[in-house]
């Protein structure tokens, strides 16, 4: 019964050392795993979208490059990187404290940008705020986006002071 006792831990030993015969060539190696998080955009709403005194039944549009009427946001990021403009537009500005409408409408050139290289007269270039744009920010890691638009009043339009929210999203595509 000894020698039997004796004999399992090597029997047990030796299928281990027969059975596994690639443990005794393998070889490791390491590497690691790196990133590098581009720094966090920031947008700030810069200026209202500004149509001032409108008149019942008279159209009144307000061109991207109109300073001090345009609506405008400064863009931070990463210099040279890639992001997506995606605007959310309204369809009517809403009287205050009311339910009542003035129509708006965006056209396919009614926003523009400058990258550092242009100026809201003259702006690097055109971007339809009806879709979602891709452009790189600039050398200094800054953009700057304006929106024009035009409101169509009424010849009935109900009095008093209307607005609405433009929104712009801004983030990274990753390319």
């Amino acid at each position: 019964m000894k020698k039997r006792l004796f004999f399992l831990p090597v029997i047990i030993m030796v299928l281990v050392i027969l059975l596994s015969p690639y443990s005794r060539a393998q070889e490791s190696g390491i590497i690691q795993a790196t990133a590098t998080v581009l720094s966090s955009l920031t947008i700030i709403g810069n200026h209202d979208l500004r149509f001032g005194t409108v008149t019942p039944g008279v159209n009144k549009a307000v061109d991207k490059s109109s300073v001090g009427f345009a609506g405008e946001w400064l863009i931070n990021g990463q210099s040279g990187a890639e992001i997506s403009l995606d605007f959310t537009l309204p369809d009517s500005l809403i009287l205050i404290d009311s339910t009542v409408g003035l129509r708006i409408n965006f056209s396919n050139t009614d926003a523009s940008y400058s990258d550092g290289t242009g100026s809201q007269v003259a702006p690097t270039g055109v971007i339809n705020p009806n879709g979602p744009s891709a452009l790189d920010i600039g050398a200094g890691g800054e953009m700057i986006v304006w929106i024009g638009g035009t409101v169509y009043p009424r010849i009935s339009q109900t009095g008093g002071n209307y607005a609405a929210d433009v929104v712009l999203t801004v983030a990274y595509t990753g390319s």
